[in-house]
């Protein structure tokens, strides 16, 4: 699914003079690479605070501390998506309020989210799904007529744009009041291992999330907030900088692939190709992600291991019927845009290494499938 090793050696020797420069201040901990790496970050990202973490779960539960929300508050926020969108809430003793897809982008429904809002809700946690911008100007404009927070999830868009109606364009994890991201390994930008980091241009929230990583300390060893332990390490930031300098090439050249399966699939009425606003900038493709309308989904999923070639699932049970997060008051007639793409979705490999005969021999062991059945 991700070419880690190729993506490696393309940059190995600004990688390795990298590792070799922390290794060589033994700074391993909040050292000057990490700095720099925030600083680059901030800019490349238009936002005036980059708080670096370390993985993106962190990121979300740190983001949602640093609002200071109280017991019972509602958080609401799609039922399609990763656990971890609704583990931090869960662990907040927060109270997560799921909510169904659009069916086509296979993010919030604006209309759903309105009507799920009560006197409890305090944030709309929109997730920037599979590399595409979730419909952040609606959201915001629910948000401000209610009085509550918007916080991003953007593990999986980091470097989309998201338009305005009126021109404006801001990189998606900076529109709401606080965005979070993860740089796992298989990410668009991705550590060699953990990684997160939270946006905002709120100053004052800024300061309270700089505390919550690090103890809850501004001084050493004076706490004056509940904090965690949840810093990004220098190996990780040494390789992060570098290849921020590739994003925007990376994202690029996903955007290319997905074209060419795009073409491939295009006289296909079996398939249904991810869907994108005219605006290309607002997809970046971390996975690429296809609905099967005509056979089996998990029979596809047989073939291609068939053939040698990986895919996921993503995700193959909502988080409504997950045991952790079960609730019975929710019935699967309130979700059935979720209900339907658990059944249909699988995603095909993606990322910046893919060259054109793998896709073509990828897109037409799928043709195949569909086309027998």
């Amino acid at each position: 699914m991700v070419d880690l090793k190729g993506q490696y050696n393309f940059i190995k020797d600004e990688v390795d003079r990298a590792l070799e420069d922390v290794f060589q201040t033994t700074s391993f901990i909040n050292g000057p690479t990490v700095q720099e790496f925030q600083t680059n970050l901030e800019h490349y990202m238009g936002v005036k605070h980059v708080i670096p973490c370390a993985n993106g779960t962190d990121a979300l539960q740190i983001a949602l501390m640093g609002l200071s929300l109280s017991p019972g508050d509602e958080v609401v926020t799609p039922n399609f998506t990763f656990a971890a969108t609704v583990e931090v809430i869960a662990l907040l003793k927060l109270k997560p309020v799921l909510v169904d897809v659009d069916p086509k982008t296979f993010m919030l429904n604006v209309d759903a989210v309105e009507k799920a809002i009560t006197a409890k809700t305090k944030v709309i946690l929109p997730v920037h799904l599979f590399g595409q911008c979730a419909p952040m100007e609606p959201l915001l404009t629910l948000a401000q007529k209610h009085g509550i927070y918007v916080l991003e999830d953007n593990a999986q868009a980091l470097g989309a744009v998201y338009t305005f109606s009126n021109g404006k364009k801001a990189k998606a994890g900076t529109i709401g009041h606080v965005g979070a991201t993860s740089f796992f390994p298989s990410k668009n930008l991705g550590a060699f291992g953990d990684g997160g980091a939270i946006f905002t241009n709120d100053d004052a929230l800024a300061h309270s999330l700089r505390g919550i990583v690090n103890h809850g300390m501004y001084e050493r060893y004076h706490h004056d907030v509940v904090g965690v332990n949840s810093r990004l390490d220098s190996i990780q930031a040494a390789i992060l900088n570098v290849k921020l300098k590739y994003l925007d090439f990376y994202n690029e050249k996903r955007k290319t692939a997905a074209l060419h399966y795009n073409k491939a699939f295009a006289h296909s009425e079996a398939l249904i190709t991810p869907y994108r606003e005219a605006q290309c900038d607002s997809h970046v493709y971390h996975q690429y992600t296809l609905q099967i309308k005509k056979g089996n989904r998990d029979e596809l999923v047989q073939h291609l291991a068939d053939h040698n070639i990986p895919c996921g699932v993503y995700y193959p049970i909502p988080l409504h019927q997950q045991k952790a997060y079960a609730d019975p008051t929710e019935e699967d007639s309130s979700f059935p845009n979720t209900i339907q793409l658990c059944k249909e979705v699988i995603s095909l490999p993606m990322h910046t290494e893919l060259a054109l005969d793998q896709i073509e021999f990828i897109s037409k062991q799928v043709l195949c499938f569909v086309n027998k059945v």
